[in-house]
């Protein structure tokens, strides 16, 4: 069954990835498989422009949400940014060894770990901003100011669809 596609002509459709006309999920699965490989384009791109910064994609995302606080639990951060826990602890220690966090024992409860910026991580901030800037810009720059908005309104609407069966942190509710 496999590389067997509804088109029989074997060709990839318009727009996706040799591999995943070559895997058949192109055709099985178009629009999750669009969306994987736009993800995974994204991604490639972000990791280059945070490369400087010593991030990989998605750390930065940790670091926006605690520009402008005192600093948050690992828990709370994970629930704020939509991500598992481990690997909100992996990408933390990262930011930590790159001196861009610290963490420590909340006053209040010895086990909860506080997860604070540094005068280095804030000093990243407008840095951080500048690469989303033109992440936005390379994402966006092959569309109109319409197909945009289009594009952000049918993204929310996917995520809301497929939020309806996720629980707290993101996990599938089965």
């Amino acid at each position: 069954m496999s590389g067997a596609g509804s088109s029989g002509s074997g060709a990839s459709p318009a727009g996706s990835s040799p591999a995943g006309g070559e895997l058949g999920i192109a055709d099985t699965a178009p629009v999750s498989f669009a969306i994987f490989d736009l993800a995974r384009s994204h991604r490639a791109v972000a990791d280059g422009l945070l490369t400087p910064l010593g991030m990989h994609a998605s750390q930065e995302i940790l670091l926006m949400r605690l520009f402008g606080t005192e600093g948050l639990s690992q828990k709370d951060l994970a629930a704020a940014v939509r991500l598992d826990a481990s690997t909100v602890a992996r990408s933390v220690q990262r930011l930590e060894t790159l001196g861009y966090v610290t963490r420590a024992p909340s006053p209040d409860d010895g086990r909860v770990q506080l997860v604070a910026l540094t005068e280095a991580g804030r000093g990243v901030h407008s840095r951080t901003r500048d690469a989303w800037a033109a992440l936005e810009e390379r994402t966006t720059q092959s569309l109109s100011a319409d197909e945009a908005a289009a594009f952000r309104a049918l993204a929310a609407k996917v995520v809301a669809g497929l939020g309806a069966g996720l629980g707290p942190g993101g996990i599938p509710v089965v």
